[in-house]
């Protein structure tokens, strides 16, 4: 199945195809910073699983550090998507890609929280093991 999205203006759009890797709730200072709000949604994608249908040369990229090349729309500041190279994987937000049921199955970096979610999903420390993590579970 293809889902489509795009950026705050629609000037970017994007599909994936297929089902996600994971899906879930990331908590780090980071995300909360770059994404304006308390958590950030994300879905975890195989990068030739996306493709950007229209508007490509209006993308842009920040990259923080070397695990994060954060990718939004020059014209409208819209957020797309977050590569992760370390990882092989491609977090295209949640919010960007509304025809997707968003079925979250984890929080990750729950340490950092500022926003405690009671909804009986795991909830991580920091990251799961086979992402380099400790794979540490915290309670609600």
């Amino acid at each position: 199945m293809t889902h489509l999205g795009s950026c705050f203006c629609g000037a970017v759009t994007l599909e994936v195809d297929g089902d996600p890797e994971a899906m879930g709730y990331c908590h780090c200072s980071s995300c909360r910073s770059w994404s304006a709000a308390p958590v950030n949604a994300f879905t975890l994608w195989k990068p030739g699983a996306i493709r950007v249908s229209s508007g490509a040369e209006h993308i842009a990229t920040f990259q923080k550090t070397e695990r994060s090349l954060r990718q939004y729309c020059r014209k409208c500041g819209g957020h797309l998507m977050n590569g992760h190279p370390q990882w092989s994987l491609v977090d295209v937000y949640a919010a960007t890609i509304p025809t997707l049921p968003f079925v979250p199955a984890v929080h990750v970096n729950y340490a950092e929280t500022v926003l405690p979610m009671r909804d009986g999903l795991p909830k991580l420390k920091d990251f799961p093991t086979e992402l380099g993590g400790s794979g540490e579970a915290m309670s609600e």
